[in-house]
């Protein structure tokens, strides 16, 4: 009787080569439009401003999404004359000073706490998330306001600084207010 052996093998080999990059980019654009009225109801002024969204709110962005968390509340304040910089975070933006309390002028309440809208496709690459109503802001003695800011997961107390400072901008120029005005602030960001 004989016997036989035999051995099999198989290969298989593949390559691929693109000669292309990934080239994905996201952006994060803010718009606010605030519109200032005097105890009547009529407009004094209104403003609308493109905004900067600070690297702590970048990063709070891809680690909320990305990383599997909940930011926490979203908060709505008003700042005082001073430039935003992308390096700002909630407890430390030398340039600029949050009014509302302890920095005129103040307003009645807290930090505002805005309502959004579900985001939507818009066209192209880019989805818009807004603000579903304006937060208004009711001026309780003279001062300046200079522009808005977002924060996430910190507190609605004004001068708080616990949170994340997603963005921040400054209108066109400071706008004087007197007690009896309202400022209306809507917000919108877009990811493309």
């Amino acid at each position: 009787m004989s016997t036989d052996k035999i051995s099999a093998a198989d290969k298989c080999e593949a390559s691929c080569s693109y000669n292309t990059t990934p080239s994905d980019t996201a952006t994060i654009e803010g718009h606010y439009v605030a519109i200032c009225y005097d105890k009547d109801g009529n407009v004094k002024w209104e403003d609308a401003i493109e905004n900067l969204v600070t690297t702590v709110g970048k990063n709070a962005t891809l680690n909320t999404i990305l990383g599997n968390t909940a930011a926490g509340a979203v908060v709505m304040g008003l700042k005082g004359t001073g430039t935003a910089l992308i390096t700002d975070t909630q407890p430390s933006h030398s340039t600029w000073l949050e009014v509302g309390f302890a920095n005129a002028p103040t307003y009645s309440g807290n930090r505002k706490t805005p309502t959004f809208s579900a985001a939507a496709f818009v066209s192209g690459t880019t989805c818009t998330k807004s603000t579903s109503a304006a937060s208004s802001f009711s001026i309780t003695s003279a001062g300046t306001v200079a522009g808005c800011f977002i924060n996430i997961g910190g507190s609605a107390t004004i001068d708080d600084t616990n949170g994340t400072l997603f963005s921040a901008g400054d209108f066109s120029s400071a706008k004087a207010v007197v007690s009896g005005d309202t400022i209306a602030v809507s917000y919108s960001c877009s990811l493309t």
